[in-house]
């Protein structure tokens, strides 16, 4: 262990290498509630090269790398399982190449949301990125490579690894590799039309290679914001104005919360909150008066309608990131909270309510259940979201056994859990179809011969 260690700090230097049982301490856990797991190192490279001889080393002595951005996943993406080396990017953090002409941004993989969030406001006034919901040190990096989803997903097309436009990635064995454009121009500008190699890291919680650039799109940034909110009685009222409201192309983000405790005006209702943005005044009435003239047929029966919004209100509502669901964190006191994230159809949504409502009664937990539209409504990203109190051990275990449930409930209604923790992907696993499971194990082991990047993710026996 001392030759590794003197190894590995010959690599970065002796100021961003550690096995300290401090660091181990803090490097074995994440916000969430999975079980700790001590890594025996854990070493912050400052270039792709750097990563490339640790992974080399990795190697030699046969041991595992677990890489991580921002380390805020809390499904425990990046706690190592099986011990070994913690890579942590945060030192790569540079803003490399903004393109105001193609509409990309060029980032190392420590880059967090909230930096090139400020970057853009500061440099690029007229651009915007995909922001998700999540504290401003979530790395971009981290956030496409689990598929993240963001205040742009339903009117920019999807998931934010759908706008990824290239990569620089360290693979398994050391070597160092670009996808897309940038493999063979200098520019980031596409994926298309190359064969698309980004997919072999998408997704794949680090098991098939390291994420050391990434670009993604930009988009325009308009004058003017607004929001709107929209409340049903009933959830089935929730699919007709999704619908409805997405088929008017006015909309910039769609997102619906029902919350359990009484003490707030939402009790009882599902809220849909419309986001416009616009140029100019005459533009924002205009997409205003669309979308009310959408949900017209539906407001005249009185089972819904628009709730005006307090002046004092909007400013919360028109966060981006929007920090309202951190309030819910200390719900129960104690400061905790944790979700499980599922794709699904939207036509899913009442059952997916049900049953949230039905597992946050069993196990006695405040709750709110809530989604994002992903796309024209081409799927939404739903979360069962459980408070809990930290110092409180019976409420941790209630919790704990809720997440479980709750991932095993997804599948069965037809959805598939997000950022799902080892317990969640081989649940997927054992329903995925036989010939797709041999693939993801052949794929793996090209590309990791060793098996040494995050055992423990995606596992196929």
């Amino acid at each position: 262990m001392d030759i590794i260690y003197k190894k590995l700090a010959e690599i970065v230097g002796e100021s961003y290498v550690s096995n300290s049982a401090e660091d181990k301490f803090i490097y074995s856990r994440d916000q969430g509630l999975q079980t700790p797991h001590e890594p025996d190192f854990i070493i912050m490279p400052g270039s792709p090269e750097e990563i490339s001889k640790i992974v080399l080393l990795a190697n030699e002595e046969k041991i595992p790398l677990v890489p991580m951005g921002g380390g805020l996943v809390l499904s425990g993406l990046t706690i190592p399982l099986n011990g070994g080396i913690v890579i942590d990017t945060k030192r790569m953090n540079k803003i490399i190449e903004v393109n105001e002409s193609s509409r990309y941004a060029l980032v190392e993989c420590g880059t967090g949301q909230g930096k090139l969030q400020s970057y853009l406001n500061k440099n690029h006034p007229s651009l915007k990125h995909s922001m998700p919901d999540s504290p401003p040190g979530a790395t971009i990096a981290g956030n496409v490579s689990i598929h993240g989803s963001g205040h742009l997903s339903q009117s920019e097309g999807g998931f934010h690894s759908e706008m990824v436009t290239g990569l620089e990635v360290v693979l398994p064995t050391g070597e160092i590799i670009k996808t897309g454009s940038c493999s063979i121009v200098d520019s980031w500008f596409s994926r298309a039309p190359l064969p698309d190699l980004a997919g072999l890291f998408l997704g794949w919680n680090g098991t098939t290679g390291i994420i050391t650039k990434v670009a993604i799109k930009l988009f325009p940034k308009p004058l003017l914001n607004d929001v709107m909110l929209y409340l049903t009685r009933s959830i089935d009222d929730v699919i007709e104005t999704v619908k409805r409201l997405t088929a008017t192309g006015m909309v910039e983000d769609l997102i619906s919360n029902t919350v359990s405790t009484e003490k707030v005006w939402l009790a009882g209702k599902q809220a849909i909150k419309i986001h416009i943005t616009a140029n100019s005044d005459f533009e924002m009435k205009a997409k205003k008066k669309v979308i009310r003239e959408s949900l017209r047929g539906m407001y005249d029966t009185k089972e819904s309608g628009f709730m005006p919004i307090p002046f004092s209100m909007k400013p919360e509502l028109l966060e981006v990131p929007n920090k309202i669901i951190t309030a819910f964190a200390d719900t129960d006191k104690g400061g905790g909270f944790e979700y499980i994230g599922t794709i699904m159809p939207l036509d899913k949504l009442p059952v997916a309510v049900e049953k949230g409502k039905a597992l946050a009664q069993k196990y006695k937990i405040s709750f709110t259940l809530g989604f994002r539209v992903v796309g024209r409504a081409h799927s939404i990203m739903f979360f069962y979201c459980y408070a809990f109190n930290r110092d409180d051990p019976d409420s941790l275990k209630r919790v704990r056994e809720a997440l479980h449930e709750t991932n095993r409930t997804a599948l069965e209604i037809g959805a598939l859990p997000w950022k799902a923790d080892a317990g969640a992907q081989q649940n997927m696993l054992s329903q995925m179809d036989g010939e797709s499971r041999n693939l993801i194990k052949k794929l793996k082991k090209v590309l990791d011969p060793n098996g040494i990047m995050n055992p423990g993710n995606w596992e196929v026996e």
